[in-house]
């Protein structure tokens, strides 16, 4: 039985991407286009989707702004134009969005914070705030601050993490190439596109090439990455050309794509994920809180008992009941310290106990894998 295409019009929470070509030409920004998509969001978010937007530009706006050249920047010089692009990019994207009573927000990001596991817990709590109040977050890589040593260096792959971050079921890559050929189709008029690829194989792997545009640092070997991070999450992925006005609904329509298919559901496999840590402490709890964790509900200081072990904000610990038999695993977002002086306490006491406020779950549901 042949293998159905992802509907992107099923999709419960979309990440898309949009390279520096779509958005910038030689004109500047191109406003008819990016006033098009913001219909197609406007779209989603009425069918109940959540949607994030991970967008290049920032740089390509500001080089403009400042009269700096094309081509390869110094590293002060890049991060000058991306401070006067950023601005100006969150002020477009607000513009084209406002008069569809969409709200946006601007979330600036490195690869620090999705490494380190306190500030990926940040990230993913302020994420999911944002997209639980409606609001579509306009991501991009914060490149006034990041350096090579700190930076994902494409936007493709931080698509990708990010998609895994918030869950998402689709992200949807808008390129200047209308999918994954087997060679690269401006060199090879025998490359074949793919429609479909439910295994990235070494194959596969070995059939990418090199960046196509001379605006876009994100060749097809970064799609491939971002490809993998992305499936391995549970999230499908496609990569189509995004110059067409209103992109997404051409790809409800049959636009020419690829297709990646997801290992599993996005939920699962981050449960997986944090399964497969090694827990850095133990928390025992109540029957009380036995039950909630059983019913689906997050782990509250008042039904903690006893903290042992030393781990910090977003490290995996154990979480035990009286009989000391293991119910779950999970990212704890306190560390060991805060953990000790709040068990037992009401959340509304953590303010006062902590001097500051917190969070009202030590382990939320969301970041627990039950067994």
């Amino acid at each position: 039985m042949a293998t159905l295409k992802p509907d992107v019009r099923a999709a419960r929470r979309l990440v898309i991407k949009i390279g520096s070509a779509l958005l910038v030409g030689a004109g500047g920004l191109k406003t008819d286009w990016l006033k098009a998509l913001a219909e197609d969001v406007a779209e989603a978010r009425a069918r109940g989707c959540h949607v994030v937007l991970v967008s290049s530009g920032s740089i390509a706006l500001g080089r403009r702004v400042l009269g700096l050249p094309l081509g390869a920047l110094p590293l002060e010089q890049s991060q000058a134009a991306a401070a006067v692009g950023q601005i100006r990019l969150a002020r477009a994207y607000e513009e084209v969005l406002a008069p569809h009573g969409v709200t946006t927000a601007q979330v600036l990001v490195t690869l620090e914070d999705t490494d380190d596991r306190r500030r990926y817990l940040n990230s993913r709590a302020t994420m999911e705030t944002l997209l639980s109040m409606g609001v579509v977050p306009i991501v991009n890589e914060n490149d006034t601050v990041a350096t090579d040593e700190i930076r994902f260096g494409d936007n493709d792959r931080l698509a990708a993490q990010i998609a895994v971050t918030v869950g998402a079921d689709q992200l949807v890559l808008l390129s200047d190439v209308d999918g994954f050929y087997s060679a690269n189709p401006k060199e090879d008029p025998t490359a074949i596109r793919f429609e479909l690829v439910d295994k990235i194989t070494p194959e596969i792997e070995a059939m990418a090439g090199d960046p196509i545009s001379g605006l876009s640092k994100g060749g097809m070997k970064t799609k491939l990455l971002a490809a993998k991070t992305a499936v391995a999450g549970g999230c499908a992925m496609a990569i189509m050309e995004g110059s067409t006005p209103r992109p997404l609904s051409a790809l409800a329509e049959g636009a020419n794509c690829t297709w990646f298919l997801p290992e599993g559901d996005p939920q699962v496999a981050r449960k997986r994920w944090i399964a497969a840590m090694k827990p850095r402490g133990e928390i025992f709890v109540d029957a009380g809180a036995v039950n909630a964790l059983l019913s689906g509900k997050s782990l509250l200081p008042a039904g903690v008992t006893k903290v042992v072990g030393r781990f910090g904000r977003g490290e995996p610990v154990v979480i035990a009941g009286p009989d000391r038999a293991v119910l779950a695993k999970g990212l704890v977002r306190y560390t060991s310290d805060e953990a000790r002086l709040i068990a037992g306490h009401r959340s509304a006491e953590i303010a006062e106990l902590l001097g500051y406020p917190g969070r009202a779950a030590l382990v939320h549901r969301d970041d627990m894998a039950m067994g």
